[in-house]
């Protein structure tokens, strides 16, 4: 018969890393401990500049580490604090550093807020199965509201916010006031007959729903099947801003649009501000001015153009060109008639002058003399035609004298 000798087993030996890595293993791949929901008592609350919650869960026998990202810590809807009694979902991991066993929590309420939570989960997906979330049905705004309807509390912060920013942004538009309880059981229907009410007003453009910030039951007016049903059903588009930016309510997405807060609703409301209407009317007149300046100068310059072929074509033109034509005509007829008379005045001294050089009377200047028979009239040039005692006639240059021959005329 055979026998063997078998060296004794050998124990595992674990590395502290190895062995954190195995209970990390262990930890992250346990299907209750990577989904497990929480409830105890914050304790060593702290939250440095990071942004990230530290703090333990305790109650009366134990307590566990819990850590908090920044990611997860943004969308809580209230500010944890030591001595609060809180309900908490994570995974289980174990922190090497540390040698510590933490819970990685991702969503954490109050206690007391998980079932509204529920129930909160619950009617949102019956309301969105019902089609009232559907994108189709949102209505766009209008950009330049004349008038806006708002419903919150009278009393509250939430509507001297929205007036402020409605009279910084767009004082030129009307505000409306349907006043309701914005918390508690009577809530839901008067937030339901103020939006009826603002939505009878003929020339409403939008409204406003809004209320401060506050926990999930501060809140749970807006997360009424009523409400939802009268924001779908109001005649003008709805703007939600309940809570601050991490609160969600039916409300919110029953309306048109969300804001985070009462004064986003407020600026969403008026996408168009005072300022730049202003901006747009002054760049709109000075366009204005340059483009009827423009046409001013074009109609002028066709005025001018017509006003010349007017002129062109008209009889006073006609007329006007027609005397200045006839004076010209009689300039040139003056000039022409006096050159003319000017000339024959100049002939007429020539002739002048030569019949004066072969007349009689010059003769007779010279010193000559015209005898001629008293009687007949006979001229007399030689001594045969003469005479004694014959009368005669002697014509001078000045006149004449009578004379008779004496003496003998041989």
């Amino acid at each position: 018969m055979l026998t063997f000798d078998f060296p004794p087993l050998q124990p595992m030996v674990f590395t502290v890393t190895s062995l954190s890595a195995y209970l990390r293993e262990m930890l992250e791949s346990d299907e209750i401990l990577r989904d497990v929901w929480v409830r105890g008592e914050i304790s060593n609350f702290s939250q440095p500049r990071s942004g990230h919650l530290y703090f333990t869960l305790k109650d009366s026998e134990a307590q566990i580490r819990c850590v908090m990202w920044k990611s997860h810590a943004f969308r809580l809807r209230f500010s944890p604090q030591d001595g609060q009694s809180v309900q908490a979902h994570g995974a289980m991991s174990l922190y090497p550093a540390g040698g510590q066993v933490q819970l990685y929590i991702d969503e954490m309420q109050p206690v007391g807020e998980g079932q509204l939570y529920q129930e909160f989960l619950r009617l949102k997906a019956q309301l969105e199965a019902e089609g009232l979330f559907a994108p189709e049905l949102k209505r766009p705004l209008p950009r330049l509201p004349r008038h806006i309807g708002v419903v919150t509390s009278p009393s509250g912060a939430a509507l001297q916010d929205i007036l402020n920013t409605l009279r910084r942004r767009l004082p030129l538009a009307r505000v409306t006031l349907a006043p309701t309880a914005v918390q508690g059981a009577e809530a839901p229907a008067g937030i339901v007959s103020a939006l009826q009410a603002l939505s009878s007003l003929p020339d409403l453009d939008l409204i406003i729903l809004a209320r401060g910030g506050g926990s999930i039951e501060d809140l749970w007016a807006f997360n009424d099947k009523a409400v939802a049903y009268a924001i779908r059903g109001a005649r003008v588009p709805v703007i939600s801003g309940v809570g601050h930016e991490t609160d969600f309510t039916i409300a919110d997405f029953a309306s048109d649009l969300r804001a985070p807060t009462p004064t986003g609703a407020a600026e969403l409301a008026t996408p168009v501000t005072i300022a730049e209407l202003t901006e747009k009317l002054r760049l709109f007149d000075q366009s204005l001015n340059l483009t009827l300046t423009a046409r001013l100068e074009n109609l002028r310059q066709e005025l001018l153009l017509a006003e010349n072929r007017l002129q062109r074509h008209s009889p006073a033109q006609r007329v006007r060109i027609y005397l200045q034509f006839q004076d010209e005509t009689r300039e040139r007829l003056e000039r022409a008639m006096s050159h003319y008379l000017s000339q024959r005045r100049l002939n007429l001294q020539n002739l002048t002058s030569r019949l004066e050089s072969v007349s009689p009377m010059a003769v007779l200047r010279r010193g000559f003399a015209i005898v001629s028979d008293a009687q007949t009239r006979a001229l007399i040039s030689r001594r045969g035609q003469t005479h004694p005692n014959q009368p005669i006639q002697i014509q001078l240059s000045d006149g004449s004298v009578a004379a008779t021959i004496s003496g003998d005329t041989e």
